[in-house]
């Protein structure tokens, strides 16, 4: 696998989907691969799918592609839901859901446990790993943040990897065939000043956090960090991603 961190997949269907680092991938949903995206992703050495999701949120939506289950055939699908909605402090994460960099620093101290289970996922998985939410954005950037922190990459190199997350799901928004519920495209006059925000709200937070701290602390074992510092070593540190309209 040659693709440098911040590719784009070339996978039929797949959104907000690049190489994070090492043999790791982020994307969105999964649902929205084709037949062809699944056997592109297998043809890439993915062997491991991690999805974030709670458990009401995987199902397949009537615009998603017909499923083919054969065109996933060795690729393993693990369930690793990072969070608990239900938990009382939830909505300091985020309304309604976890949607800015701002909420991160609650949201870690308050499910170390579900995290540390998804990084646990990443570090024995099967073959190259795909990392996942709904948007592939806020959940699957909490996990970026810890995997690229732990390999090393400076700020800027996270801070790029969330504008990257950003910008694919507002593209993506712009071309949905179904609105979003909650969130719109932002023309790029909005998108500055959202992004100005994110990037504050996440620098802040990368003055402060220690990954291997956190991740040691929250129970993955050494053994499994240094297996995940191994899977992240082509991290291309100093990489940007690329935009996703580039």
């Amino acid at each position: 696998m040659d693709a440098l961190p911040g590719t784009p997949a070339a996978w039929d269907g797949a959104v907000n989907a690049r190489r994070l680092a090492g043999d790791v991938w982020r994307m969105g949903r999964s649902e929205r691969l084709t037949g062809a995206g699944w056997r592109a992703a297998a043809a890439d050495g993915v062997r491991t799918v991690v999805d974030l999701r709670n458990a009401g949120e995987r199902r397949r939506r009537d615009t998603d592609p017909v499923d083919e289950p054969a065109a996933r055939a060795g690729i393993t699908v693990l369930h690793h839901p990072t969070e608990d909605p239900g938990h009382p402090e939830f909505p300091r994460v985020g309304t309604p859901y976890l949607n800015h960099p701002r909420g991160y620093r609650e949201y870690l101290r308050l499910f170390p446990g579900p995290i540390a289970d998804a990084v646990r996922a990443v570090a024995t998985a099967e073959g190259a790993v795909v990392v996942h939410c709904s948007a592939g954005r806020d959940r699957t950037g909490v996990l970026a943040l810890l995997l690229l922190g732990l390999a090393g990459a400076p700020p800027e190199r996270l801070l790029a990897e969330d504008e990257a997350a950003a910008r694919g799901i507002n593209e993506w928004h712009r071309v949905s065939p179904v609105p979003h519920p909650v969130e719109r495209h932002h023309p790029e006059e909005e998108m500055a000043a959202l992004l100005a925000g994110r990037r504050a709200a996440l620098a802040e937070l990368l003055a402060e956090l220690d990954a291997e701290r956190y991740l040691r602390d929250a129970g993955v074992p050494a053994v499994e960090l240094a297996a995940l510092r191994h899977r992240l070593a082509t991290a291309a540190i100093g990489k940007a991603p690329a935009h996703p309209n580039a």
